[in-house]
């Protein structure tokens, strides 16, 4: 499923809207259904693309995950079992008497609607939260090749290793109950509730089948020095009041670094300064920024001289 431009298969500009997607999908879903292509593997194939490419795109939810991670990183989030589910197709062919307008049934391979049609072809579970070809007992269509049940994992990762991407490495149960070591890239730029698709690395198959995937949901920690706000991060800068006043600069703490910045003379304490590209990678190119709050920071003991400047401050009304 990785890879696959959805906008290419429907023959869409990616600004596309509803009216046209469908009109696009009905078309192409005429022209290589399976009723009218009986044994026509490469249509077979077709016609899954079609399908999976209209599942998502019409969904404005999946379609903006596409589009944010791109095709590779839409895969590592959604199952096709994701991607089908709970999705009516019946209302975009049905015509009356269970015939589509191109004249094909809509009840096909084994007198399912189109939905089982489809589960049967990709060889899903289910679709729409009905059991599937060959749910619970093994049997029909299904049987034996039935994936196993997908699992989901909460992961815990510093934000350091959230912005910049790492690979992790876990130990999971294999098919027969033995601890297994794999490595998941978790790439830059990952937020907090995304979920990583590890594939075939779920449940096990209770007939033997594919394996189920395992979707990994990142939970970033807080991080001592940045806080996140999408692709920027924000930070406070401690300066001394001399500084604020008078000006001078400061050091502020970026991903690969530090970077020097200039404190304009009266600098008001909360002032953000702006650190532009530093901050959260974005896929395809960029970067967020860093805002760097300004903040006072007084001497932990005062001089006697001090004391005596402060005091002739105060006399001029500070």
């Amino acid at each position: 499923m990785s890879g696959k431009d959805y906008y290419a298969i429907l023959g869409v500009a990616r600004t596309a809207g509803a009216e046209e997607l469908k009109k696009a999908y009905r078309k192409l879903a005429m022209k290589f259904h399976p009723d009218r292509n009986k044994g026509d593997k490469a249509a077979e194939e077709k016609f899954k693309e079609i399908n999976e490419a209209y599942a998502v795109l019409s969904d404005a939810e999946k379609r903006k995950q596409y589009d944010t991670f791109g095709a590779e990183g839409f895969g590592q989030r959604f199952s096709r079992d994701d991607i089908f589910r709970g999705f009516d197709f019946s209302d975009l062919f049905s015509g009356g008497g269970g015939r589509s307008r191109g004249g094909f049934r809509t009840t096909t391979m084994g007198g399912g609607g189109i939905e089982d049609m489809i589960s049967q072809l990709f060889g899903m579970s289910g679709m729409g939260g009905r059991g599937g070809p060959g749910a619970g007992s093994g049997a029909g269509m299904g049987g034996a090749h039935q994936r196993g049940q997908d699992v989901e994992q909460s992961v815990n990762i510093p934000l350091m290793d959230a912005v910049k991407g790492t690979t992790l490495n876990l130990k999971i149960p294999d098919q027969a109950g033995n601890w297994e070591s794999v490595s998941v890239r978790i790439p830059p730029g990952v937020a907090s509730g995304c979920r990583l698709r590890v594939r075939a690395k779920g449940g096990a198959s209770p007939w033997g089948g594919q394996r189920g995937d395992l979707f990994l949901v990142v939970k970033v920690d807080d991080d001592p020095v940045f806080t996140r706000s999408g692709d920027d991060l924000y930070c406070d800068v401690q300066v001394p009041v001399s500084v604020m006043v008078n000006g001078g600069k400061a050091e502020v703490t970026v991903l690969d670094g530090t970077k020097t910045v200039k404190i304009n003379p009266g600098t008001q304490p909360g002032t953000r300064i702006r650190l532009k590209g530093h901050g959260v990678p974005i896929k395809g190119g960029g970067a967020g920024d860093v805002f760097a709050r300004i903040m006072p920071v007084f001497p932990a003991t005062v001089s006697a001289r001090a004391k005596e400047l402060f005091k002739e401050l105060a006399a001029e009304g500070w």
